[in-house]
């Protein structure tokens, strides 16, 4: 069943709601819930060596303690690029990305509400993840996407039986028809944005660094950024094993925009706290990496905190820059699709940004949308 102590909160006006109601955001001012939960204090990496090998092998850090719809998500193995640059190949989740950590909970979430029917908006994957865990849990599912999207995408969503909806315009516009049907009676809002579950899930990536580290983390974590939903959870983990006395000091963020859509980075480099307004921080242009062309990101204020209290920064990548990372990584045995291979494409020159030991996610298969042109 649901834990107790679980409850919605919103982080800018304090308003709260137990999170059996399907309300998808804060009613007062529209903004992103957070979760009021703590991890069980007294477990180490010795504890976990003969748990599941899977992401609910972190129960005790997990505001759901099982899954009932698991598709064997987590693990994902950790490589080394460069003598510093280690790779952590969460493409190899069962839909070929990171966003399963996230889905899992969502569905599982949902499950357990019972509701009518389970909405969803993504560039691709989060999409993708969702209709999947979906489908494991017999729920009825609708998934919004921007035209545009990669056909391999749509595709797979369709391929878990979801009902596919094909937004004209971009990500923003996909988001706001999500939005008007996840407010219809009886409808759960998978939103890997809004609902902080999703972020309880990614936050598993770190955990399972500390644990295949022995215990600590890197000097560094570079995480592509559109909604900051793998940084957001990073974060959240870091902040959680410093609290519980597992590390001793904590890694920089280092958040990757692509140069065509880098509303973040922008706003970081000009000391904001939250976005630039839109004609100050440029208008977005087409990019290979779809799943971080995020122009509005409603996590805006925390993805900034984030960074800054860790010590870390924004690094834009060009789009040259993507191709020829993408090309690289293939070359080294690695098919990672266009986004997933932003934060290799930033860090593999060095700079000072990313000294010292650096773990990069690669997110998302090749598959998923073939080698750039």
């Amino acid at each position: 069943m649901l834990a107790d102590m679980t409850i919605y909160y919103c982080p800018v006006d304090g308003t709260r709601s137990a999170i059996t109601a399907l309300t998808w955001c804060c009613p007062v001012c529209r903004g992103p819930w957070d979760l009021d939960f703590a991890p069980a204090r007294g477990v180490g990496a010795n504890a976990l060596s003969d748990r599941i090998d899977s992401l609910w092998r972190y129960k005790d850090f997990l505001p759901l303690a099982s899954s009932a719809i698991s598709l064997g998500e987590g693990r994902t193995p950790l490589v080394p690029l460069t003598d510093t640059v280690s790779a952590k190949l969460d493409y190899l989740m069962p839909t070929l990305s990171f966003k399963d950590r996230g889905a899992v909970m969502l569905a599982e979430l949902a499950r357990r509400l019972g509701p009518d029917r389970v909405v969803a908006d993504s560039s691709g994957n989060a999409g993708t993840s969702v209709a999947a865990y979906c489908a494991r849990a017999g729920l009825p599912c609708t998934v919004y996407v921007p035209e545009g999207t990669s056909p391999k995408k749509t595709e797979q969503i369709r391929a878990h039986g979801a009902r596919l909806v094909t937004v004209p315009g971009g990500r923003e516009a996909t988001a706001l028809a999500a939005r008007a049907a996840a407010d219809e009676p009886g409808v759960f809002y998978a939103s890997h944005v809004f609902n902080p579950y999703f972020l309880h899930g990614t936050k598993t990536y770190v955990y399972e660094l500390w644990e295949d580290l022995g215990g600590r983390l890197p000097d560094a974590l570079a995480v592509p950024v559109g909604n900051g939903t793998l940084l957001l959870g990073a974060a959240l983990a870091v902040a959680e094993l410093h609290a519980l006395g597992l590390i001793g000091t904590r890694p920089r963020l280092v958040a990757v925009q692509a140069e065509a859509v880098s509303p973040l980075a922008a706003a970081f480099h000009a000391g904001a706290d939250d976005l630039l307004p839109p004609d100050a921080a440029g208008a977005p242009a087409p990019t290979l990496a779809e799943g971080i062309a995020i122009p509005r990101p409603p996590r805006a204020r925390q993805i900034l905190a984030a960074v800054r209290e860790s010590g870390g920064t924004f690094l834009t990548v060009p789009e040259d820059h993507l191709r020829e990372a993408q090309r690289d990584l293939a070359a080294r045995g690695f098919y990672v699709e266009t986004t997933g291979v932003a934060c290799w494409a930033a860090v593999r020159e060095g700079g000072d940004a990313v000294r010292g030991g650096v773990v990069v996610p690669l997110c998302g298969a090749g598959l998923k949308t073939g080698m750039a042109g």
